[in-house]
């Protein structure tokens, strides 16, 4: 077995199930970063291919987190961009924020200034580790036993399921309240029904959160 557990060939790094990777758990081609899922990637944790910057899904990008192409920018779902998080092309500026189907009053950083940061963390890709690997996993994943596991991919919604049941209430509660909320829409993206985790209160709930107590005549 090879002493570096690849499955792939020429590898100079671990665990990589594609070729010519001189990182770690590639299952991509030519890549010298590392957990990419693409093609010839310097960054890491790409999906996309020919990226040098990292975790992006798109192709040709040298910033990060881009789901688009060709940006130097950061989080840009278009093309072309030197700004960030912008989802047309060819902007060097920030744009105002639509959320939940309406226009809102902030940019993205405007957002984060006032909201804060309390997003989940979404991840798309889990390392699964062979002792935790299901009989089933095993029988369809090639190589596995070599590279000690494999990578997992969920969808978008399965990820959001996976992460939702994680988050802490203050997290949960930042969601619900950013400004536009609208739970429908919520539950169309995400597949989390958030009006079914309301709950009623009963006077006694009340009580004990104002820290009072009630006597029940009979």
């Amino acid at each position: 077995m090879d002493k570096k557990n690849n499955t792939g060939s020429e590898n100079s790094g671990n665990y990589n199930s594609g070729d010519r990777n001189s990182g770690y758990r590639n299952s991509g081609h030519f890549n010298s970063g590392n957990y990419n899922s693409g093609d010839r990637n310097s960054g890491y944790r790409n999906s996309g291919h020919f990226n040098s910057g990292h975790f992006n899904s798109g192709y040709f990008n040298s910033g990060n987190y881009n789901s688009g192409n060709y940006n130097s920018g950061y989080r840009n779902s278009g093309h072309f961009n030197s700004g960030d998080y912008n989802s047309g092309m060819f902007n060097t500026n920030e744009p105002k924020m639509r959320m939940f189907n309406k226009d809102s009053q902030y940019t993205y950083i405007e957002f984060r200034n006032k909201f804060g940061y309390k997003d989940i963390l979404l991840s798309l890709t889990i390392w699964i580790y062979k002792e935790h690997m299901t009989d089933k996993e095993k029988k369809s994943v090639d190589g596995w036993s070599e590279r000690g596991g494999y990578l997992k991919t969920l969808d978008y919604k399965e990820a959001w399921a996976k992460a939702w049941s994680e988050a802490s209430e203050k997290q949960k509660n930042w969601y619900k309240n950013l400004p536009n909320f609208d739970a429908d829409i919520f539950e169309e993206i995400t597949g989390i029904k958030v009006k079914e985790e309301v709950e009623e209160m009963t006077m006694e709930d009340v009580c004990k959160a104002l820290g009072k107590t009630i006597k029940i005549k009979k």
